[in-house]
């Protein structure tokens, strides 16, 4: 189960091993905001996501037999460029299996990790799990999952909100892009457990609404329809054990379109000068269309910048 002492694993497991990245403060979405706004840079983490903390934590906690037999994971691209690294550095086989959409850099991120990447028929994310699973279950390896497992939810969202609170002790808003909710709720977890008296806004594509089709249902909608989207890290439904922790203490949402996301790619170069990934821009868009009132101090959580040239190309100039 999550619990703080399951962090603090992670935090002693992880703390020499990925980067502690910086927080900054960021006068010109503070001005749209009308609070004080920090951005976390957890682009410039050594995969470029923060997708390696809970990676890297839960592949520690492989028994002696499943690191012999190899593993078996499904990624939008970030999980699995975190695994192929984690799994070279503990000498584990990985087999990663990725969606027909998955993007140039971050499959050839993986590859030049040394993972066996399967690229899927399915151009979406929940049908390409669902194949992994099948793999996996026949090949009879261990499955990791990107979002849906405790360590993953420690290492990723408990341990980055430990992190953020150590600079930033009065944070009061944490806007998080949100897929399978992973992070979040590992965020979310923390945040309650010391009780902070923060909120956590969830930023997804309209397209994928997972989170408040969830907590409308009172249920986990784990599969939703592949939607066409250069942001795949948000795409598809939300996580059965992310659920369970976010419905406790319901966040808010904010839901940004397509055009929305590509335009905060473009706002964050044009007034950062730093690239980052649309899946990572659905939390810039969520504050530049002030989708979400925020109390401040805030801070957005910029999950990610692998990208390709020709996502790029095509956003910039449009």
């Amino acid at each position: 189960m999550l619990s703080v002492a399951l962090i603090e694993d992670a935090i002693t497991f992880l703390g020499k091993r990925v980067r502690r990245t910086p927080l900054e403060h960021s006068p010109a979405l503070s001005r749209i905001a009308g609070v004080p706004v920090w951005v976390k840079l957890e682009f410039l983490q050594i995969t470029g996501s923060f997708k390696l903390r809970g990676a890297w934590f839960r592949m520690s906690r492989l028994t002696p037999e499943e690191r012999a037999q190899g593993i078996f994971t499904c990624s939008a691209g970030n999980h699995g460029k975190a695994i192929a690294y984690a799994a070279r550095e503990m000498n584990v086989k990985a087999t990663i299996c990725v969606p027909s959409s998955v993007d140039e850099a971050k499959y050839r991120g993986m590859i030049e990790c040394g993972a066996e990447v399967r690229v899927s028929t399915f151009p979406g994310y929940d049908e390409t799990e669902d194949w992994a699973l099948a793999l996996a279950a026949r090949e009879g390896k261990t499955f990791v999952s990107a979002f849906d497992d405790h360590a993953v939810m420690a290492g990723s969202g408990g341990m980055l909100a430990h992190e953020i609170l150590g600079e930033l002790p009065g944070a009061r808003t944490f806007v998080v892009p949100t897929g399978g909710g992973g992070l979040s709720a590992g965020m979310s977890f923390y945040l309650a457990d010391k009780r902070v008296a923060a909120k956590i806004v969830c930023a997804q594509h309209e397209l994928s609404p997972g989170l408040r089709m969830s907590l409308e249902k009172g249920t986990a909608v784990t599969r939703l329809p592949a939607v066409e989207t250069a942001a795949g890290g948000v795409e598809g439904g939300l996580g059965r054990l992310p659920f369970e922790i976010l419905a406790k203490n319901p966040p808010s949402i904010a839901h940004a379109s397509e055009g929305e996301i590509e335009n905060a790619v473009r706002w964050m170069l044009a007034n950062h000068q730093y690239l980052i990934e649309p899946s990572s821009a659905v939390a810039v868009a969520a504050v530049l269309g002030q989708k979400a009132k925020l109390e401040g101090p805030a801070v957005l959580v910029l999950t990610g910048r692998n990208v390709g040239m020709k996502v790029i190309e095509r956003i910039v100039r449009a």
